[in-house]
């Protein structure tokens, strides 16, 4: 916690973005960690506390593309020692942040750096081919959301469709009377 509160404080006011307060984090937590270790924690983590933290409209969503036939493709900032077994329990793809491993240890940084913002947009492209989908769906939450939104025909920021980010920025500061 000591090493870590000038970064959650330069988070709270506006100074990190919390990538860099994400992969400072992983520096801490997680340098010199024995990676079989770290996995055998995340699918306990996936399989006893991950599902009374996944929010039911977003069940519900996956549910209800799943019954379309669509391909569904989580992606995330969070850890793929987590992440990964619950989307796997789920039969759903995934694309989110690993941690770098060398010689079974855990260096603390992230393997291509942390799955956010126009990174997110990157993995997608190299991991899909959008134009193999006639409709693309997104949905986020932040704003290191913003370009994967961009990528969609139909975009949900906090579970209302909109068209566009600005209308993200006009909701977050609606104009003064």
């Amino acid at each position: 916690r000591v090493l870590l509160s000038p970064i959650v404080i330069g988070y709270k006011l506006g100074m990190i973005s919390a990538s860099r307060g994400r992969q400072a984090a992983a520096r801490v937590g997680f340098q010199g960690e024995d990676a079989a270790r770290m996995r055998r924690l995340g699918v306990e983590y996936a399989r006893t506390t991950l599902p009374a933290q996944v929010r039911q409209p977003a069940l519900d969503r996956i549910a209800w593309h799943r019954s379309r036939g669509d391909h569904v493709v989580i992606v995330s900032a969070s850890l793929e020692f987590y992440l990964s077994p619950w989307c796997a329990g789920h039969g759903l793809d995934c694309i989110c942040t690993t941690l770098e491993e060398r010689n079974g240890r855990l260096t603390g940084r992230c393997a291509g750096g942390d799955c956010a913002g126009a990174e997110k947009v990157r993995r997608i492209r190299e991991r899909l081919d959008l134009d193999r989908y006639d409709t693309i769906y997104a949905y986020g939450d932040t704003a290191e959301d913003r370009e994967m939104l961009e990528l969609a025909q139909r975009k949900f920021y906090r579970w209302t469709e909109i068209s566009s980010w600005d209308q993200v920025t006009a909701y977050a500061h609606p104009p003064s009377r």
